[in-house]
């Protein structure tokens, strides 16, 4: 006992640190990969330096390309007389989201007609998939402990937005090295060893970073055994239209598991299809089996948002909105959109038949052109990779995947002839 008096002596009579907090024990925090490839590129004075590490859509000058559709709606948008700066609902601009969740569902979709649709304006397709875990973290009925399980490879944010909500990222299979392909087998094996009632991460369309995406009938499949197991699906669709340069074709997944009633949500952005990066513009839809269902996900939703950006901005959302309520506008939209997917489309070709029948580079090269949308594994090794940014000057991420917006009729000989020389080990 008198030990013990004595231990608490010596505690109560330490000094104790009345200094406020000076953020002095913070860790540095690694940079982000992509944004560091960029700013070394940038600091990069060789002429014909190339940047396939960013996934934004560069022109055949190798420019940023505003969307004609997009400046023709600016235009009007300032020419309008009551504009005003008003704060926004906080789920967002009505005709917005009302536009958005029918371009995704469908206009004739029967989930938005029986009034079973909540949607919400988010801050792009981050910030829809940011609350769309906060909203799956605060009230999905766990079985177990907090998970969700994201393809391997996924988005690299996939990974800190749900940790930073609680809830435990794991990976399935997706990619199979071996066939620049997809794993499909190990896709459904994870699907039905899973426990019940798990949520899955799916890429809509265009997979990133792979641009390996799953056929109609593999996705009717994938329908199979969610539905089988009581799955969730947790939707990320940041390339509607500009995968293919077809908006409904691409949205197909979605559209048939709403269909065949798989429970789901929706992350959709409008950076890469309408251009619009720096405006962040998305949205949340969670298809509930009832209108009842809907208003109070609603409630709920409209909670998490007043906490974290009370309401979101409004000039994207306008933008965009006149874009898809304007018959003529959207028309020329889709005329746009087809110009991006259509010079991508076009890149792969002739990397193709750069690779394939004038250099003869080694390996199979198929892949390039059966994959979709801005990005392409090349199916390089790290070694590679380096070496073409070490020695050639060709940013690309350190898993062989490249931005095809990147390449331009100006440096694709240039870039075939690099990575030729990087696959043969003489770069």
């Amino acid at each position: 006992m008198a030990a013990r008096v004595k231990q608490l002596v010596s505690h109560l009579s330490q000094p104790i640190n009345m200094s406020a907090e000076s953020w002095q024990s913070v860790p540095l925090a690694p940079p982000d990969s992509i944004f560091k490839l960029t700013a070394t590129y940038k600091a990069d004075s060789f002429a014909n330096k190339i940047n396939l590490g960013v996934g934004a859509y560069r022109d055949d000058d190798n420019k940023p390309w505003v969307l004609p559709v997009v400046k023709k709606a600016e235009q009007k948008l300032l020419s309008t007389p009551n504009i005003d700066h008003e704060y926004l609902p906080i789920t967002g601009l009505p005709e917005f989201t009302g536009a958005a969740a029918k371009l995704i569902l469908g206009s004739d979709s029967p989930a938005i007609a029986e009034g079973r649709v909540t949607s919400v304006q988010t801050i792009s397709g981050t910030g829809a998939n940011h609350l769309g875990a906060l909203f799956v973290a605060r009230f999905y009925t766990w079985g177990g402990n907090k998970q969700v399980f994201l393809s391997d490879p996924t988005w690299v944010n996939h990974f800190a937005i749900f940790k930073n909500v609680g809830v435990e990222p794991l990976t399935y299979p997706y990619y199979n090295p071996a066939t620049i392909g997809l794993d499909f087998d190990g896709l459904v094996a994870s699907l039905t060893s899973a426990p019940p009632r798990s949520i899955y991460l799916l890429h809509a369309c265009a997979h990133n970073p792979t641009g390996v995406d799953p056929t109609k009938e593999q996705w009717g499949k994938i329908a199979d055994v969610m539905l089988d197991k009581g799955h969730y699906a947790f939707f990320d669709c940041a390339y509607q239209g500009f995968a293919s340069g077809d908006l409904d074709g691409d949205a197909w997944a979605v559209r048939e598991f709403v269909r065949r009633g798989v429970s789901l949500l929706v992350c959709q952005s409008f950076a890469k299809n309408a251009g619009l990066y720096g405006e962040r513009v998305g949205a949340l839809h969670v298809v509930s089996p009832d209108k009842g269902t809907a208003d109070r996900v609603k409630s709920q939703l409209s909670v998490l948002q007043r906490s974290e950006i009370s309401n979101p901005p409004t000039y994207g959302a306008r933008i965009v909105s006149m874009i898809l309520n304007d018959p003529s506008m959207f028309g020329e939209w889709k005329r746009d959109i087809v110009t991006m997917s259509g010079r991508i489309i076009e890149m792969r070709k002739q990397l193709f038949q750069l690779l394939t029948v004038e250099l003869k580079t080694p390996g199979n090269w198929d892949h390039i052109v059966n994959q979709i949308g801005m990005f392409s594994f090349t199916g390089v090794t790290p070694d590679q990779s380096k070496a073409l940014t070490e020695k050639a000057h060709v940013y690309l991420t350190v898993n062989g995947r490249i931005s095809m917006a990147g390449l331009n009729t100006h440096n694709i000989r240039y870039f075939a002839e690099s990575l030729d020389k990087a696959v043969r080990g003489t770069l």
